[in-house]
């Protein structure tokens, strides 16, 4: 029970279900109006002693999302007006992370409709994939987050399936209406009704086994089902230790074979009809007069009471396979019918003829997932934003002229990523697609609100409506200290949702009955060490200086219930906390007896810190409490948050502006930290307080604003890398405090606001020197073990695909690391398995405290920013010659993709001046070079491609024939002597040619610019191909010989023959 007082009640906008209010309340109604979710209620006693009941109306402003692509149109476009840039949290819940990088992501499908979110997740353990999955359908409050009910998901997918491969039509297996919700239970299970208030079973949907997708219109439920086994049923991981990601992209796709569509009546699952016909995933969908699909080669419409069909339309073009994590997209809107198939082209059809209205190119977007394609203030939207190479141009046409009405670049100067690993969406303010975090683009003012800090779960995405904007648990490691994690919802600024800069003091200090009692005398130490803080001391070592007999035995068990932090000792007293029940214990050290316990306003998720007869700790609840030791009574405490605003989080109920418990106290000094973000809810509060009683000595705000130039903080972050934002246990050491590597010093500033590099290497090997401390860039606290997080005794840590392992190769560190006796002592994972694998294997290990000494220009030597191959003069790759790369009489075609800022250099290159192949520059032009016989031919394009990004691919033949294509098109063509006749003896080489010259320049010509994306095959592929690589990403040949894309930031070969390479 908290006592609260005052006009305003303690808790966000929007979060309270049922508020219950007696006379003598100082709360108005709008006040408790302002509190209660849409459609809550509140009862207020009057003056007669009589009860009247008050609902909040919900507001039309806000909209639902019944869909994957938000209702039975395809249109991913919420009619929302208040979902905004995120400014607030709403509420934020379990789990922290999703279960693995590498392999199936977690959450596969989200809904929400009558103030309910409804998804499916994979609960299983996130310490290995390997354990296996446990698939739930869970339904939470819309608004607070809270857990309303589960159901168990017998089988779902093989969670060994890899990264980036979908698939993607599971999101169309849950829908949601106003009191039910529409999922199947089972892979092969039917189609179930539950009650959305209580997940119970209310029917099943008889012949609708084995549903790949179900959509709702007017009434009715249309059903997708296969009848045969399904294309993944048999899949097996080709490789327990790293993805198959390449494997199954070439081997595993829709297969083409007919399905059952059927039509039931949604209130009784009464079976309208059925129909058997192909259909492309992802295409289902209707409006009030018709149902429409594509069936792999026409778009069909039917009728939906009876199955018939109404039109049949002219066969149009698509992608020529559909990988599981792809899908075509068909929108409805109004009185025409939208479909882009994934091969560079878009149509619109009359919705009532099926005419063809007109046609045009359709960008690539998405990435690794199906594409964009929505209709919002009247316009058809698309942007090429596939890539960071892409130019992110929206692009508005009129739906049924095709007409450009609009078009606007980005109006920002950051990095770009690739897409995020799902579709974009909208509202009808926004469009919403996630480059690298969640951007919010104004189609009116052209702008471009980014927000790198946040991003949405893998296959799925964000999900905005309810005027929030919802981000699943992702795996990212990209801004590892700054990037929000867990199930986060994220509310807009509105004038009921402050943002406090300076806050008044009264109010914030109250002291108890031990305020005017003197601090206990500093004690020498006497051989008997205690632990009296998080990990022993301010350091956070783990190390006692007390002898500790090889033999113990127990001395008592007391059991608390509940989760527990760890103990702390001190003056004879053990201190516990019992997190969830916000009690802290002392206990007897040597009786095991409860002296006495003290609740708080919240969880307590850290112990405490013992000096000088005080125990001093932060609670969730906004405060830090400061009790006598000994008997447990209050000195004092204060509220390092500045309001008394309280939200659900993580199941419980916490301050906007939480503390942790384990706060650090140096030189009679107690240093805490409030907040959740930087970036949220104007930001972090570190405070200086007064251990003796509790008086305030300073106030740092840590928001998004960069202090040196008082622009937006992400104006410093480089590539995948950002400054600390988000909060932690506190370190210290003579020189300085830290917040995870953030160093402040004595007074409270920033100093050296990071990071230091963009570059992976640059910034995860600067370790050395003044300030090298033990952190944790994901939180001392987080007990899940993700499998990209550690901890690090040095002073950075880097952050991206290629960087987050990058700390641990120059810095000791582990999954749990104590320092002491001049050793530092880790358990962590084996080198062997520090990056990019499944296998999570852990030693013990002991090495020297001192990170080891880098050369000045060991970065630019060994890999470079954002992973690419060649982004400096003097980095190349290579490749060992291995029987599979041999390309005797064989027909060849390479691939690249590039931005040059020199005229001249080697691309790739194979072999020497005998035998050998290449791509290269020449004075701008590229060209494809051929060796055999120590004859040359070669091919060159007719412009120079310098300075933007451009797709070449060289192709030799059968029949001697070569050809040069550029951005999709014939750029050259020729003839070459003659087909390789022996394997050369030089490897493969990316970036420069370090042996002898393919061509007639000289060696190592080396490429200054970016290569991406290289692929070997041995076979000659055709214009198609090449155009449809280009225009698509499909795949040219089903066999690479080798696949290098340097997103992690090493040479690694995604294809079957796994001939890593070496940058």
């Amino acid at each position: 029970m908290i006592h609260h007082e005052g006009p305003q009640l303690p808790y966000v906008d929007n979060m309270v279900n049922l508020l219950i209010a007696d006379t003598g309340s100082t709360a108005d109604r709008e006040e408790i109006l302002r509190v209660l979710v849409p459609n809550g209620r509140a009862l207020l006693r009057q003056p007669d002693g009589q009860w009247e009941q008050v609902v909040k109306p919900r507001p039309d402003s806000i909209d639902e999302w019944s869909h994957y692509l938000h209702d039975a149109s395809g249109n991913a476009v919420a009619h929302d007006t208040v979902v905004n840039s995120p400014r607030h949290l709403q509420w934020v819940g379990s789990p922290r992370w999703s279960r693995h990088h590498d392999r199936m992501a977690s959450m596969s499908a989200l809904v929400s409709t009558n103030g309910r979110l409804f998804y499916i997740m994979d609960e299983g353990s996130r310490i290995s994939i390997q354990l296996p999955s446990r698939w739930k359908l869970i339904a939470r409050d819309a608004f607070n987050g809270v857990v309303l009910w589960k159901r168990d998901i017998t089988d779902w997918q093989n969670q060994l399936w890899p990264l980036k491969s979908g698939p993607t039509h599971l999101a169309r297996r849950l829908i949601s209406a106003e009191n039910e919700v529409y999922s199947v239970l089972s892979n092969d299970g039917p189609l179930e009704a539950l009650d959305a208030a209580t997940g119970k079973t209310l029917r099943t949907y008889q012949g609708s086994e084995a549903v790949e997708e179900v959509i709702l219109s007017n009434g009715i439920l249309f059903t997708v089902s296969r009848k045969g086994p399904g294309e993944r049923e048999n899949y097996a991981p080709a490789n327990g230790r790293v993805g198959d990601q390449a494997k199954v992209g070439q081997e595993f796709f829709w297969n083409e074979e007919p399905r059952v569509v059927m039509a039931f009546e949604a209130a009784t699952g009464k079976q309208l009809w059925a129909k058997q016909t192909r259909i492309s995933p992802l295409t289902l969908a209707a409006d009030q007069q018709r149902l429409y699909f594509h069936d792999g080669e026409s778009l069909t419409a039917l009728d939906p009471q009876t199955g018939n069909p109404v039109w049949i339309g002219t066969p149009v073009s698509r992608r020529r396979q559909f990988t599981f994590n792809f899908g075509p997209r068909l929108v409805v809107w109004k009185d025409v019918v939208l479909y882009a198939g994934g091969d560079g082209k878009m149509i619109s059809c009359d919705s009532a003829t099926g005419k063809q209205l007109w046609e045009s190119d359709h960008p690539n977007s998405g990435y690794q997932s199906p594409q964009d394609l929505m209709v919002v203030d009247g316009l058809v939207w698309c942007a090429p934003t596939t890539s960071g190479r892409d130019t992110g141009v929206f692009t508005g046409r009129d739906p049924r002229s095709g007409e450009v009405k609009k078009e606007f670049a980005p109006d920002v100067d950051t990095y770009w990523f690739h897409h995020r690993c799902y579709i974009a969406k909208a509202t009808d303010n926004f469009l919403i697609p996630s480059r690298t975090g969640v951007e919010f683009v104004d189609f009116e003012k052209e702008h471009w609100d980014i927000h790198h800090w946040v991003r949405g779960g893998c296959l799925y995405g964000v999900l905005p409506c309810n005027g929030l904007t919802y981000t699943p648990p992702h795996n990212c490691a990209c801004y590892p200290e700054a990037k929000l994690y867990g199930f986060n919802a994220l509310a807009p600024s509105a004038p009921t949702r402050p943002v406090p800069d300076q806050v008044p003091a009264a109010g914030r200090l109250t002291t108890g009955p031990a305020w005017q009692e003197p601090l206990a005398e500093v004690t020498e130490f006497d051989g008997n060490d205690d632990w009296p803080t998080f990990r022993h001391d301010e350091k956070r070592t783990g190390t006692s200086r007390q002898d500790v007999p090889a033999q113990v035995q127990p001395l008592w068990k007391l059991s608390l219930g509940g989760r527990l932090t760890p103990p702390v000792i001190a003056a004879g007293l053990t201190f516990v906390a019992r997190s969830d029940a916000h009690t802290l214990y002392a206990i007897d050290h040597q009786q095991g007896q409860i002296r006495w316990s003290f609740t708080a306003g919240a969880r307590i998720d850290s112990p405490p810190t013992i000096s000088r007869n005080r125990a001093v700790f932060g609670c969730t609840d906004g405060w830090v409490y400061c009790l006598r030791a000994d008997n447990g009574q209050l000195a004092w405490k204060y509220r390092v948050a500045p309001l008394d605003r309280r939200v659900m989080a993580f199941e419980q109920l916490e301050s906007l502006w939480p503390v942790h418990g384990s706060v650090l106290v140096k030189n009679d000094i107690v240093w805490a930290v409030a907040g959740r973000s930087n970036f949220l809810d104007g930001g972090l509060r570190l405070v200086r307080l007064n251990l003796a009683d509790g008086n305030q000595l300073s106030e740092t705000i840590m928001d998004e604003t960069n202090p040196e130039t008082g622009n937006n903080m992400q104006e410093k972050l480089q590539i995948l890398q950002m400054p600390v934002g988000l909060p932690d246990i506190l370190t210290a050491d003579d020189r300085f405090v830290y917040m995870k590597s953030q160093k402040f010093d004595f007074a409270g500033n920033r100093v050296e606001i990071g990071p230091i590099s963009g570059d992976f290497v640059e910034q995860g090997s600067a370790q050395r020197g003044e300030g090298v401390h033990l952190f944790a860039p994901m939180g001392f606290l987080d007990d899940s073990w993700f499998h990209r997080s550690y901890w690090v005794y040095g002073r950075n840590f880097a952050g991206g695909h290629g960087g987050y392992y990058q700390a641990g190769r120059f810095a000791p560190s582990g999954d749990i690391m104590v320092n002491g006796g001049g050793y530092v002592f880790g358990y962590g994972r084996k080198p062997e398995y520090f990056r990019w694998t499944t296998t999570m294997e852990r030693q013990l290990y002991a090495a020297a405290p001192e990170p080891p000494e880098i050369p000045g220009d060991f970065a630019r030597k060994a890999a470079p920013a954002g992973g690419k191959a060649a982004q400096v003069t003097g980095q190349f790759a290579q490749f060992a010659s291995v029987p599979a790369l041999d390309p005797t009489s064989r027909p060849i075609t390479v691939e690249a993709w590039i931005t040059a800022t020199n005229p001249n250099g080697v691309v790739l290159a194979r072999g020497g001046p005998a035998e050998g192949f290449a791509l290269t520059l020449e004075n701008g032009k590229p060209a494809f070079l051929i060796r055999a016989q120590s004859q040359l031919a070669s091919v060159v394009g007719p412009k120079r491609i310098v300075g933007g990004w451009h797709h070449l691919v060289g192709v030799l033949d059968g029949s001697l024939g070569m050809q040069l294509y550029v951005d999709g098109e014939l750029a050259a063509e020729g003839r070459a002597t003659s087909m390789l006749t022996k394997d050369p003896a030089q490897g493969l080489e990316i970036g420069g040619d370090a042996g002898s010259a393919v061509g007639t320049y000289q060696v190592p010509n080396q490429f200054v610019g970016i290569i991406d994306e290289v692929r070997l095959y041995f076979a000659a592929v055709n214009a198609a191909a090449v155009k449809a690589r280009y225009t698509d990403g499909s795949e040219m040949h089903p066999e690479p010989a080798l696949v290098v894309g340097f997103d992690d930031g090493t040479a690694r070969d995604l294809s079957l023959n796994r001939n890593n390479g070496t940058l």
